[in-house]
């Protein structure tokens, strides 16, 4: 499973607030396509499908399919606020290369 730092969780965990629904969880997501060969997606989802493999961190229910579990072992979730590099931010042990903006890897 993926790990998520404390400030990413803590993130996560505002803005899960701003959405009023405790059946959201946050879904991390690999797809294929961006710059670099597949991209990382992450959004609120309160569905669940019966592969899914579903974490609590810091008070945050962390979901992955299958699939994207397989290519995020290790991975950490991150989350920086400032002027520069702000955002969430995944760093990826198993990507070979990723692309100049982060979004995308290979």
């Amino acid at each position: 499973m993926i790990t998520v730092t404390d400030s990413a969780a803590s993130k996560v965990k505002e803005l899960l607030e701003e959405e009023d629904n405790s059946e959201m969880a946050l879904r991390v997501a690999v797809r294929p396509g961006g710059c670099s060969g597949y991209s990382y997606e992450m959004f609120f989802d309160a569905d669940s499908m019966d592969d899914d493999k579903t974490t609590e961190i810091g008070g945050v229910r962390v979901i992955l399919d299958s699939a994207s579990a397989e290519l995020l072992v290790g991975a950490t979730l991150d989350y920086k606020d400032g002027l520069t590099d702000a955002g969430f931010k995944i760093d990826n042990p198993n990507a070979q290369s990723s692309c100049g903006c982060g979004k995308s890897f290979c």
